[in-house]
């Protein structure tokens, strides 16, 4: 992650409900200033002598940060639980990474955003404490895993819903990279880890096969459909197949052997028909609930 010359700070708060908070954070390693929603406890107050465990929730690639909120029930789980709940901006196509934009660095910068700059902000102003779970589905998932990898210790627990698994299988950064189109149309696809095969170190370092064994240690919750075909939660007029769910499924397989051979534990769910869609992220989400408020000890 680089480093910033000035801490982030929160320039708006706002109620949206309940004890759901939207806060407009100025992010020095971003430029600009992002939107953070927040699940707050009961009890929760800025001048507690105590803090809480916090659970970071992160979207997919064509989502923003109110996804789970308006997609899932997290907001009703969250309130019988004692646990700040973080949902933060992680752009489209953002990548949950520090674009390497030909070694030079600078915005976007998402992994400094979320792990330094938000992180730090939330534990000095909304007493966010050091007991950490992350869960995310599709591109949200690939980020659980991969900043759970990058900063071994910073989560107790990673759940990934229907992820990419890994950035190197073959075909898969083209794949990837034709993703970045979503950004505009003069989008440089080179500019996030640069070309796969000259700067293979740089994508290596965003892997999460490459970069498995900084997962020990780690409590690991992996989904995904076995197929992607229309599976028992899907609407009627869902499409057959899904490709999208079909390319986790692909990316997911070569970590599960990874994780395998370096004899680290991970608790999956392979189920054999399923899209890539919220129906079963809400599922996968009370699966795992309980286990994540036990880690949290929340």
């Amino acid at each position: 992650m680089g480093t910033t010359r000035a801490p982030a700070r929160v320039t708006s708060e706002k109620r949206v409900g309940g004890r759901a908070v939207d806060l407009t954070v100025a992010s020095p390693a971003m430029h600009r200033s992002l939107k953070v929603r927040l699940l707050l406890p009961r009890g929760w107050s800025r001048t507690a002598e105590r803090t809480w465990p916090v659970l970071w929730v992160l979207h997919g690639g064509n989502c923003h940060y109110d996804a789970w909120t308006r997609n899932t029930d997290i907001a009703e789980l969250a309130d019988r639980s004692d646990v700040i709940v973080v949902m933060p901006e992680g752009g489209y196509a953002g990548g949950y990474t520090d674009w390497w934009n030909y070694g030079r660095g600078g915005t976007p910068a998402w992994e400094t955003f979320h792990l330094t700059e938000l992180r730090v902000l939330l534990e000095e102003r909304y007493r966010a404490g050091r007991r950490r779970a992350v869960v995310g589905q599709s591109t949200g998932g690939y980020g659980a895993l991969i900043y759970s990898a990058r900063h071994p210790g910073m989560f107790r627990y990673a759940g990934a819903f229907s992820p990419f698994g890994s950035t190197l299988t073959p075909g898969a950064p083209e794949v990837l990279m034709t993703g970045l189109t979503g950004l505009g149309p003069f989008t440089d696809k080179y500019a996030m880890w640069g070309n796969p095969a000259f700067q293979r170190g740089v994508w290596a370092a965003h892997d999460p096969v490459s970069q498995a064994v900084r997962l020990r240690g780690t409590k690991l919750h992996i989904s995904v459909a076995r197929n992607g075909r229309r599976g028992p939660l899907d609407p009627k007029n869902a499409q057959l197949a899904d490709p999208a769910e079909a390319f986790c499924w692909y990316t997911t397989k070569p970590l599960l052997a990874r994780l395998k051979q370096l004899h680290i534990p991970v608790t999956t769910h392979l189920y054999e028909d399923g899209t890539h869609s919220w129906v079963y992220w809400q599922r996968e989400l009370h699966r795992c609930w309980p286990t994540l408020m036990r880690v949290l000890g929340a």
